[in-house]
């Protein structure tokens, strides 16, 4: 069951790494949008974790 869980939250990262690195080429600064993005990311991961606990 934690395998699962850490694979949400991977997915999570992931997912908002790209967003980040989206939004960080559109603001000209790449690193800055990819720490948002993998904060964003773990967020995601840990939302999705809990949807899936309750």
């Amino acid at each position: 069951m934690k395998e699962k869980k850490a694979n949400k939250i991977a997915i999570g990262i992931a997912l908002g790494t790209a967003i980040g690195a989206a939004i960080g080429v559109a603001m000209n600064n790449p690193a800055i949008g990819i720490s948002l993005g993998i904060s964003i990311g773990a967020g995601i991961g840990y939302a999705f974790q809990q949807k899936e606990s309750n």
